[in-house]
């Protein structure tokens, strides 16, 4: 026999119990707890809180959730159960430039990201090699102004049919209509190509080259209809000095970039984010 993993997320009003009241419906039904986190939002009193646990063989997790429903409704609790078992699957999007895509697509390979990719789409060719290397489906959704709204349904479709758990826009170049960010909201990652909001739109490290920076970054965030001001995961920094060239900087830049986004999505695979209005709650 073998136990079972689940992640179960919350979030409440603060109150006193509801560690207690939880952790002991965990143990009624048999789980044993592997990780915890929990924090406490003073300024809006908002409490939340992840828990690794693995459970007998044979539980589910609507099994699961029917035991913790006591202590949902008397704490008005925000409940979430995932399956460890289940591998999420995801929809990576790029447009030209590729670094980010291809090292999501190795630590994918390595394993430090668990995840299955359902397809990669592209308002471009560039990336249909590489699909057809890996053996992933290759979606060529060209925009338009005139056809936007019919490939954001068509991205839409996929979603749906696939199951998809996360859309990665991986130095994806088009911004998404309100509609779509709405329409998936919490479900989209976007890599920005700056340590937000500095230096927004076209060729941000040649600005940051022209302003003389001593620190450049990347931030990635979800997607929200407000152009890049998403719930912010997570950022990085990198000193530099006179002595790189603009596209030195592009080269550092990649560079962060890639290893940002790819923690993020590691991030919510995991289930390690919580929404908390306009920031984030990830515990690590």
């Amino acid at each position: 026999m073998s136990d079972q993993t689940f992640i179960l997320t919350l979030s409440a009003q603060d109150r006193p119990g509801i560690v207690a009241a939880v952790t002991t419906e965990l143990f009624e039904a048999g789980a044993n707890i592997a990780e915890s986190a929990q924090f406490w939002d003073r300024q809006t009193g908002r409490f939340f809180m992840r828990i690794a646990f693995t459970a007998p063989e044979g539980a589910s997790r609507d099994a699961l959730e029917r035991q913790l429903a006591p202590a949902a409704q008397r704490f008005e609790l925000k409940i979430a159960i995932t399956d460890l078992a289940r591998v999420p699957r995801i929809v990576i999007m790029v447009s030209k430039f590729d670094h980010a895509l291809l090292h999501l697509l190795y630590q994918i390979k390595v394993g430090w990201l668990r995840a299955a990719v359902v397809a990669i789409v592209s308002n471009h060719e560039e990336s249909r090699k590489t699909a057809e290397d890996h053996g992933i489906p290759f979606r060529h959704l060209p925009v338009t102004k005139e056809t936007k709204a019919a490939q954001e349904e068509a991205i839409l479709k996929l979603v749906r049919e696939n199951d998809v758990d996360l859309v990665v826009l991986a130095r994806y170049m088009q911004v998404l209509s309100d509609n779509l960010s709405r329409r998936l909201a919490g479900k989209v990652i976007n890599i920005h190509h700056s340590f937000l909001p500095s230096f927004k739109g076209a060729k941000p490290y040649h600005q940051a080259h022209e302003r003389g920076v001593k620190l450049i970054g990347a931030t990635a965030h979800y997607v929200t209809a407000d152009l890049d001001e998403g719930p912010i995961i997570e950022q990085e920094t990198e000193r530099v000095t006179h002595q790189l060239s603009a596209d030195d900087l592009v080269a550092v830049g990649r560079d962060i970039e890639s290893r940002v986004l790819a923690r993020a999505v590691k991030y919510h695979l995991e289930n390690r984010i919580m929404l908390n209005g306009s920031k984030t709650v990830v515990f690590l």
